[in-house]
């Protein structure tokens, strides 16, 4: 095993063409941060700015190779996860997380931002019971978090139980986003029994592609460079909010957010 002092990270996640999201945007915000990226692709995607309009799962085999040919080699300190695809792929994940010796951060990725699917239907309850027992944090967003629980998840007070329902299922820490609330964009992280709320002020733009892989990529960074992880959703909070404020104008449609911010 090569020793090193660079912090490592890796991903474990689907291929967005356009640069936007999955282990595009994850390599981008790691290396940001200062971080070695590592990647293992769960799937391939058709897609750009205005959709999305084919996605291919890898052989589960394939994923579990991946994942166990760099972490054999060059050990990462933290790692995520973001679309997985399907049942099998979330099985092997699962597998091979037992085994990991440093934090694994679950991004729930179940559907696009332009609505199309990115998890099996029947997948759903594979990731509650499977691999969210071995997630470090579990970060939906609003409509993950109402799938993953069975709930309506519409403003901070039942963000708060969500998490609390999420942390059940097996997740150490459990980090609601906010973006899509109507007013402020406010995230609640229930963490060692404590809810923890971080606020921004919401940024009316079009250009959010990419923002979920993107916050769970620097919280993940964070981690491998030894932040606690407070300090790690504080910061990353920060960074998603300047990288969404500052965002390039790419594309005619949902356009990426600026990972030099």
């Amino acid at each position: 095993m090569t020793r090193t002092t660079v912090p490592v990270a890796l991903t474990i996640a689907g291929s967005d063409p356009s640069g936007g999201a999955g282990i595009q945007a994850d390599l981008k915000t790691f290396h940001q941060f200062g971080v070695y990226g590592e990647a293992a692709i769960t799937l391939l995607t058709v897609q750009n700015t205005m959709g999305v309009s084919r996605v291919e799962c890898q052989p589960a085999d394939l994923v579990a190779q991946q994942i166990e040919a760099v972490i054999t080699d060059i050990a990462p300190a933290a790692a995520k996860t973001g679309a997985l695809g399907n049942h099998d792929i979330i099985i092997a994940v699962a597998e091979k997380a037992a085994e990991f010796h440093f934090p694994m951060v679950v991004d729930p990725v179940i559907i696009s931002k332009h609505g199309t699917p990115l998890l099996a239907p029947d997948a759903v309850d594979s990731l509650r019971t499977r691999l969210l027992p071995r997630a470090f944090l579990v970060t939906p967003n609003l409509q993950e978090a109402e799938m993953l629980t069975g709930m309506a998840v519409h403003d901070v007070a039942t963000m708060r139980a969500a998490a609390a329902k999420i942390a059940q299922m097996g997740a150490r820490s459990v980090l609601v986003k906010g973006g899509h609330l109507s007013t402020e964009a406010v995230d609640v992280l229930l963490h060692e029994g404590q809810m923890i709320e971080f606020t921004a002020t919401r940024i009316d733009t079009r250009h959010t592609h990419g923002t979920g892989c993107t916050y769970s990529a620097a919280i993940t960074a964070l981690l491998a460079r030894g932040s606690a992880l407070p300090d790690a959703v504080d910061r990353a909070k920060r960074f998603i909010t300047d990288a969404i404020r500052t965002n390039p104008g790419l594309g005619s449609g949902s356009g990426p957010v600026n990972h030099f911010a």
